[in-house]
């Protein structure tokens, strides 16, 4: 059996630099899809509910892209076709997703927004999972957490700029407080339509930069073993059944990592706007600064991560993964309870460097910790399905979320936040009862 060689820094950088623009358009969608619904005229209570098709879509994208990308060989090779047709399709609803209004001669502008937010997402899952697929297939299993953790700091640049692109736009473009004809600002149209540019070119980088093993090139480096015959879509639900032990105790924590990610990212903007600016009411001015301000913070905690992620190699080689992984999750949900004491909006900053913390760590560890314990041929059907335990808890999240901020926390959006801090700490638990392989 071979071993794969090992890569170089700059052919794993290229190898998932569009990553960068995959992030940057997902980081526009976290931060400002609640306000352009709202925009549209969803009720807070109900902005979990437009948000659930992001999750549904991946559960089904992913293991489906995960499969046939694992039988899939052309002249662009393994993974790279699912990038291209992935990223097209993710920017084309980037463009359109801050004009719905325009469509709304049809039907409700918040009806079409929530139908791009879902082509959107779909798209994503198209892209992403594939590259999460392509680490394992390129590199050998002592580089795996080099690979994952070069992805997350590739993660953290893009999302920064998305991030910050409204704010940037608003404050250094001077596009004022214009809005589109959707009614949406237009410092948040244009940052739409520079990630969609960004995600093109950035991938276009990764194909034309990488070059893929081929089929008989992976089977000499995977064991007898692991060399099966080409796997048919049925094999899928078996695979399922026979999931890993590793992958299944990771599930546990994904479970409560992502309920509480997805609650952040729903309800931070209304919950600012609600608890530090002292306003609900989307269409005002105060509360498109809130939003812009959201746009800021996330930033910070991608920037956070983004650095993070190169720690998290020396530290994890020190503490090992469980570890590392429970102490950043610990810091993570601190965090964001934290955000309820605070009145002023700059102090936000604060609670958002331990919350970059915990993101680079859910983006990175739990790869790191899986990829070993997943059969060579097999690796982007498990990476797929891997998805499940982060779109389950978010569905789970979307539908009864609204429920608990209307008849428990009376609208008060900032117990939301609470709540998800509270998850991410259960979940740093669960990473203890993990048996690596």
């Amino acid at each position: 059996m071979k071993t794969k060689p090992r890569l170089s820094f700059g052919q794993i950088l290229s190898m998932s630099m569009g990553f960068l623009g995959i992030q940057m358009g997902f980081a526009l969608q976290n931060a400002n899809a609640s306000r352009i619904l709202q925009t549209y005229g969803a009720d807070v209570e109900h902005l979990s509910w437009f948000w659930i098709v992001a999750p549904l879509t991946g559960m089904i994208v992913q293991p489906i892209i995960g499969h046939y990308s694992d039988q899939t060989w052309c002249r662009l090779g393994r993974r790279r076709p699912y990038f291209l047709v992935g990223a097209i399709l993710t920017a084309i609803a980037l463009i359109l997703m801050p004009n719905a209004g325009v469509f709304s001669a049809f039907m409700p502008a918040v009806f079409i927004g929530a139908g791009f937010l879902m082509i959107m997402d779909a798209s994503i899952n198209v892209t992403m999972e594939p590259f999460r697929a392509l680490v394992a297939d390129m590199l050998p299993d002592e580089q795996s957490t080099v690979g994952f953790s070069v992805q997350t700091f590739l993660i953290g640049v893009g999302a920064v700029i998305g991030s910050w692109l409204p704010y940037v736009m608003l404050n250094w473009f001077g596009l004022g407080d214009a809005t589109s004809a959707s009614g949406v600002p237009l410092n948040l149209v244009y940052s739409f339509y520079v990630g969609a540019a960004v995600l093109i070119v950035t991938i276009l980088w990764t194909v034309t930069h990488t070059k893929e093993y081929s089929p008989k090139e992976l089977a000499e480096f995977a064991s007898k073993e692991a060399v099966e015959e080409k796997a048919k879509f049925t094999d899928m639900f078996r695979d399922f059944v026979n999931m890993p032990k590793t992958m299944l105790q990771l599930g546990v924590v994904q479970f409560f990592s992502w309920i509480a990610l997805f609650g952040m990212w729903v309800y931070t903007t209304p919950a600012v706007a609600q608890h530090i600016y002292g306003t609900a009411d989307a269409t005002s001015p105060l509360y498109q600064q809130a939003g812009d301000w959201v746009g800021v913070i996330f930033g910070v905690y991608n920037f956070v991560a983004m650095l993070f992620a190169l720690c998290l190699i020396p530290i994890s080689k020190k503490l090992g993964r469980k570890t590392t992984h429970a102490v950043a999750l610990v810091i993570g949900g601190i965090s964001l309870i934290s955000m309820y004491f605070i009145s002023n909006d700059q102090m936000l900053i604060l609670p958002m460097i331990g919350i970059g913390i915990a993101w680079a760590s859910i983006l990175a560890m739990p790869y790191a910790i899986l990829a070993p314990a997943l059969p060579a041929g097999k690796t982007g059907v498990y990476m797929g399905i891997f998805n499940f335990f982060i779109t389950i808890p978010q569905i789970i999240n979307a539908l009864f979320s609204g429920l608990l901020l209307k008849h428990l926390f009376g609208l008060e959006a900032i117990w939301m936040l609470v709540l998800s801090g509270a998850f991410l700490i259960i979940g740093a638990v669960t990473v203890m009862f993990i048996k690596e392989k």
